[in-house]
């Protein structure tokens, strides 16, 4: 018993001249106690945390190439129409001779009564195409954001050597060429950085009604204005953005509404979208088709299918007497 009284007083000892040592150090700098005692304030975790798995990828789309541009399109799971005539017309792989353009669509689980017969279906469209890719979230309009991040994520994860990417929708016509030759300019020594650009919308107000589906109750976004963003409808970026804006992405309250999301995130990395000198450009309205109208445009909206393969015909066949 001698010997442990010993060790336990020893011990003790010990202790007691470790507790004098801190005491006497956080006293003789105080500035450094105090910031040493700051509590860093949380961090508000967006709802994309990269934990969807992919039911289908393409992770090998970029191994032996290095697009000038990649062309990433949401698409609904049951929308085969939108994507053959897609396909068939602005997103060809080969549209601009010389560039490398690439072409995704990016979808999430169907639901509803033939959602089995629908996943069957785009198992088997996969394999034909090889240019779908689908994470295991539900597909609808609520979780578009969801979808844009997962944009993001499968660039950052298999594609970082392109130079630019598109988000387009699909009901969109797109002039490829004009995008890619007097927009961006695959001539350029580097492309551009921190760059992003289509329809820059600025100061726009919060929908308050109820019956609209932007609809923004003011608990979730209690500012009347969104910062500036660029419309989801289609926006151009250089693909150094997209890691920015998925690591970015955790630190910002998620909305809905995909384009606002992207806007609050740029907001955070201080970077301002770029307005085009030239109005008109992109358009969220529907332009009605004229070949000299559409010759001078990079996107407009509101095409159906069926329309997007009679545009194009006409659009590339012959020259633009304008």
């Amino acid at each position: 018993m001698g010997m442990e009284k010993k060790r336990f007083c020893v011990f003790l000892l010990i202790l007691i001249c470790c507790l004098a040592i801190y005491y006497i150090t956080m006293h003789k700098n105080p500035r450094k106690s105090e910031k040493q005692l700051v509590v860093p304030a949380p961090v508000v975790v967006v709802k994309y945390p990269l934990k969807h798995t992919y039911i289908l990828n393409e992770p090998d789309k970029c191994r032996r190439r290095t697009p000038f541009l990649v062309l990433m399109v949401p698409v609904a799971p049951h929308e085969r129409p939108a994507r053959d005539a897609i396909r068939k017309t602005w997103g060809q792989e080969n549209s601009v001779p010389g560039v490398d353009i690439l072409r995704i669509f990016v979808l999430g689980l169907p639901s509803g009564d033939q959602a089995t017969q629908i996943q069957v279906e785009l198992e088997r469209e996969s394999q034909e195409h090889h240019d779908i890719i689908q994470k295991d979230f539900l597909d609808s309009y609520r979780n578009l954001t969801i979808k844009t991040m997962a944009i993001m994520d499968w660039l950052v994860s298999y594609c970082l050597r392109a130079s630019y990417a598109m988000k387009i929708d699909t009901d969109m016509f797109l002039n490829v060429d004009y995008l890619v030759n007097k927009l961006l300019d695959p001539s350029a020594a580097h492309p551009k950085r921190n760059y992003i650009t289509g329809l820059v919308l600025e100061n726009t107000a919060v929908h308050r009604n109820k019956g609209s589906k932007f609809y923004m109750p003011k608990e979730v976004f209690p500012s009347d204005t969104y910062p500036i963003y660029v419309s989801g409808v289609g926006y151009v970026f250089s693909i150094d953005l997209a890691s920015k804006l998925l690591s970015t992405s955790w630190l910002v309250e998620p909305v809905f509404l995909e384009d606002v999301y992207v806007g609050l995130c740029l907001r955070q990395l201080g970077i301002r979208p770029v307005s085009l000198p030239q109005q008109g450009l992109f358009s969220f309205d529907f332009i009605p088709y004229s070949k000299c109208r559409y010759s001078q445009l990079v996107a407009t909206t509101g095409i159906h299918p069926e329309q997007l393969l009679q545009m194009w015909e006409d659009f590339t066949h012959g020259e633009h007497s304008c």
